[in-house]
């Protein structure tokens, strides 16, 4: 897979929408939290795109793009600060979220 070019904001909403939707819902909650990192336009772009990969596609473009994002390349415990907000949005983080997010921090590390 190439490289994944996206701004620094379409990459959080990319993963705070692939985050939101580990436990296969996004709630009104974690939609709010999204919308109060990103701009409606930029989340509405980034959506249909999540909307179209698959978990496989999702992690890889996630990587991608972390890779080349020098704010989270060289400080990914901002990116994990993000992440963990976002599981815990909707007042908890399950145990999909918790999941997810150790995947995430195991891949990203």
């Amino acid at each position: 897979m190439g490289n994944t070019i996206w701004t620094k904001e379409e990459l959080v909403a990319y993963i705070l929408l692939y985050v939101a939707h580990s436990d296969l819902k996004e709630t009104q909650s974690e939609h709010e939290y999204i919308l109060s990192r990103v701009d409606a336009e930029t989340y509405e772009h980034i959506k249909a795109e999540f909307d179209t990969d698959n978990d496989y596609q999702s992690i890889n473009k996630i990587v991608d793009a972390v890779n080349t994002e020098s704010t989270y390349s060289s400080n990914p415990d901002a990116l994990f600060a993000d992440i963990k907000l976002m599981a815990f949005a909707d007042g908890h983080m399950d145990q999909m979220e918790h999941a997810i997010y150790n995947s995430l921090k195991k891949i990203l590390s």
